[in-house]
């Protein structure tokens, strides 16, 4: 009996040792800590106990650490008396292993490599043991194929979050990155962000800024999608870029629609019937073949979560190297996986503000088209405000812009039925209700219900 318990232990024992490590940079870092304060602070900003393999010299750090941080003076003999009035000298290997570290004769000017180097083994030894759990999880059919893999793909989002410097930069680097941009600007003056195609937008905002959480909000029918989709045309025929279009509410096959009668000026109806003319036909044909090389990618998954948004921007990227913009249709509709019984509320305020860390760590902007609660009809004016976005404060604080759409459309009875009223009730005001880096304000556009299509309001006849 004791033999069979040997072997596993001898197995694992085995395992262990050769696990990547890297025993003469663990130790010189600890030496450094010995006779340098600002080593030890570099040192705390950049790893944490667990990159040590040995565990005597996670303990050595732990105590360092400690120390450090209730301003304890820092040198062998202060890190021998607090060991040992701790009762950790031993488990650290006693005076022997303290000074073996003073016979080393550490180089400051590299702490940086021997911080990288223990970093690497330990990204390494993370990727060992993610790799041996994800296959004992494979081997329990009980578990849900789902949560195995948005577990695989988070544990090791993280482990490259680790492999990227965090890199702290002085007021003096980024003035000169500033400047420098200034005076490219005033070289070559244009928006700072991605074009959205209407002017009067695109002046107030300069562009969709890159990491920016844009929200268009309105009641329904008021034309969300209809602007989403425009924006999604502008961009890709201005700057060539990939957009990926996320729709919860409507099937591709509906959007295509959309986009069709948006670009051709044929009716919706006309389209879905197929009663074209001749020249309804030829005007489709010409348009089919330019939509068709549009770098526009729809996905109708009804149930999207965040893990999904994240999984398909990655391959996207993969397959374009780039991509311009990300619009979600329509963010209510939107699942958190890892909160599915939570209050709703806390749910959509998870979903707010992972989606503003997607926008950031992709550098790419994302539209969340969003719902307006229905007080906003009981009121006298029913112009929307920010406290009308529904279900979550949060989509107001975690937004860096805020476009509501509003249509005052008149009634028009016999005698109000003139061509003036029907020209007003064309036209849509988008309101800038939130704008982190810029003004707030309004913006006139036209918008042709019919075919569902925005115009610059000076354009349209």
């Amino acid at each position: 009996m004791k033999q069979s318990n040997s072997k596993p232990n001898l197995k694992q024992s085995l395992v262990d040792q050769y696990l990547p490590h890297n025993f003469l940079a663990e130790k010189m870092i600890l030496s450094c800590l010995l006779v340098n304060t600002e080593a030890i602070e570099l040192t705390l900003r950049t790893i944490s106990v667990d990159v040590f393999y040995f565990k005597n010299h996670q303990e050595i750090y732990k105590a360092v650490t400690f120390m450090y941080k209730n301003n304890l003076p820092i040198d062998i003999l202060t890190l021998i008396t607090f060991l040992q009035d701790n009762g950790l000298l031993q488990k650290i290997g006693g005076l022997k292993v303290l000074i073996e570290l003073l016979s080393q004769i550490p180089n400051l000017i590299y702490l940086e490599e021997y911080l990288r180097l223990v970093k690497d083994k330990y990204i390494r030894r993370s990727l060992i043991k993610l790799g041996y759990e994800t296959i004992n999880s494979s081997y329990i059919t009980s578990l849900p194929l789902e949560n195995i893999l948005n577990d695989l793909e988070n544990k090791l989002f993280s482990l490259t979050s680790e492999i990227k410097p965090q890199k702290l930069s002085s007021s003096a680097e980024l003035l000169n990155d500033i400047f420098f941009e200034l005076k490219t600007k005033s070289l070559d003056p244009k928006l700072s962000g991605i074009a959205s195609g209407f002017y009067d937008l695109d002046s107030l905002t300069q562009g969709f800024q890159k990491s920016d959480l844009i929200i268009i909000a309105g009641r329904p029918s008021m034309g969300k999608t209809a602007l989403g989709l425009n924006i999604a045309s502008n961009i890709i025929k201005s700057s060539k870029l990939p957009v990926l279009f996320f729709s919860l509410e409507m099937s591709k096959e509906q959007i295509m629609y959309r986009l069709l009668a948006m670009e051709t000026n044929l009716n919706q109806m006309k389209l879905k019937t197929g009663k074209l003319s001749k020249n309804d036909w030829l005007k489709l044909n010409k348009i089919i073949k330019i939509l068709a090389k549009f770098p526009l990618f729809i996905d109708d998954t009804f149930d999207l979560s965040i893990q999904d948004i994240r999984s398909k921007i990655k391959t996207i990227i993969f397959e374009q190297n780039q991509i311009g913009l990300i619009i979600i249709d329509y963010i209510q509709l939107m699942q958190n996986s890892k909160l599915k019984n939570a209050n709703r509320v806390q749910e959509l305020s998870q979903i707010t503000r992972s989606l503003k860390t997607i926008a950031r760590e992709f550098n790419v902007p994302i539209i969340g088209l969003s719902q307006l609660s229905r007080n906003v009809e009981n009121r006298i004016d029913k112009k929307p405000i920010l406290s009308d976005l529904r279900e979550s404060g949060s989509i107001e604080q975690d937004a860096d812009l805020v476009l509501m759409l509003y249509q005052n459309k008149l009634q028009t009875s016999p005698q109000n039925h003139n061509s003036e009223n029907i020209k007003n009730n064309n036209i849509v005001e988008l309101i800038i209700a939130k704008h982190r880096n810029g003004p707030i304000g309004n913006v006139k556009l036209k918008f042709d219900e019919e075919h569902t299509k925005f115009y610059n309001l000076e354009l349209k006849e």
